[in-house]
């Protein structure tokens, strides 16, 4: 005859509750017995009474246990419904971690495997039948999550750190940037955009705020060397952005049509400054970031966008129109 410990008995009690049982699927004592028996042997000894104890037990100290019972005469059910996460919800941090580039195929795989423990095994169930991932878009750099991990360390201590930078080539081959030397920086911020990860950092050398793609990094490394307070609005440095590059904020204006509405909105917010120009079309005006991100995010709109200030974009634009045309013009 085989016993365990009480201890042991409560803790594997809220194990089966947890990953067994949610509003779909109840258990009742017979089958809570099962399943400890399946774990520790046939000739585990338990008492239905002591069970019953546990479980109030557990009710008395926080643990959400449902009692269902339909009539009198019939054996209680019990399950464990009450989630941190809704399984929507847990959906939508999977969608987030598979549609997310800079992770790899592999952390993703990691990733959402640790999602659908916070739910029971059959719910956990569902979620899988919901994970599609294209591995020809993931991120290879492994460990980014110990780099992030790092970066945020580094930015709440506000700490300097160094790291090697680099692109791939033509031939798909990964080369280090700046001759293999390393960039020393001032972390502000880390921001999601693009389906990416980008550092927001003061690069000594240059004397400039710049956007590092975190999976391009290598060799993060967090000096003690650190730096003093200073505020920084991530939010509204990054709208000012597009495509995430860097560059001198001014005010711009641009002549959309009125189909584009949403875009802009989705882009700046509904506080943006909007006025109509025309039946059939709107001046935006904001500030921005001058830079090739701006004028190949206006060029994507095509003749449904016209730059209308400052002159010195409305010159940088016409002129890349000028190329495109040349480019086509023999074809």
């Amino acid at each position: 005859m085989t016993r365990i410990d009480n201890k042991v008995r409560l803790l594997k009690l809220m194990s089966i509750l947890k990953d067994e049982t949610d509003e779909d699927h109840e258990l009742n004592l017979d089958d809570i017995i099962l399943r400890f028996k399946q774990a520790y042997g046939q000739e585990l000894k338990l008492n239905k009474n002591s069970l019953k104890d546990d479980l109030d037990h557990l009710i008395l100290h926080g643990f959400d246990v449902t009692i269902n019972q339909e009539k009198d005469g019939l054996p209680k059910y019990y399950s464990h419904q009450y989630r941190l996460f809704e399984l929507y919800e847990l959906r939508m941090l999977i969608d987030a971690v598979v549609s997310a580039k800079f992770i790899s195929k592999k952390e993703t795989r990691q990733l959402t495997g640790k999602i659908k423990q916070l739910t029971s095994h059959q719910q956990g169930k569902k979620l899988h039948n919901e994970i599609q991932i294209d591995s020809s878009i993931k991120s290879e750099t492994p460990f980014i999550r110990r780099t992030i991990h790092d970066i945020h360390e580094a930015i709440a201590e506000r700490r300097v750190i160094t790291f090697q930078y680099g692109r791939y080539d033509v031939n798909k081959q990964f080369n280090l940037s700046h001759e293999g030397r390393l960039y020393k920086v001032r972390p502000y911020a880390l921001a999601w955009a693009n389906d990416f990860y980008y550092l927001i950092a003061y690069y000594f050398e240059a004397d400039e705020i710049r956007h590092y793609r975190v999976d391009r990094l290598r060799n993060v490394e967090v000096l003690s060397e650190t730096y003093p307070y200073e505020g920084f609005d991530v939010s509204k440095y990054v709208q000012s952005t597009f495509q995430m590059f860097a560059g001198d904020e001014e005010w711009i204006k641009i002549k959309f049509h009125n189909n584009l509405i949403n875009v802009m909105m989705d882009k700046f917010g509904k506080d943006v400054h909007i006025q109509r120009h025309g039946e059939d079309h709107f001046i935006l005006s904001t500030k921005a970031r001058v830079s090739t991100g701006l004028v190949n995010w206006i060029l994507t709109f095509g003749s449904q966008a016209e730059v209308l200030s400052p002159p010195s974009l409305v010159k940088t634009v016409k002129a890349e129109v000028d190329k495109l045309y040349t480019l086509y013009q023999d074809n």
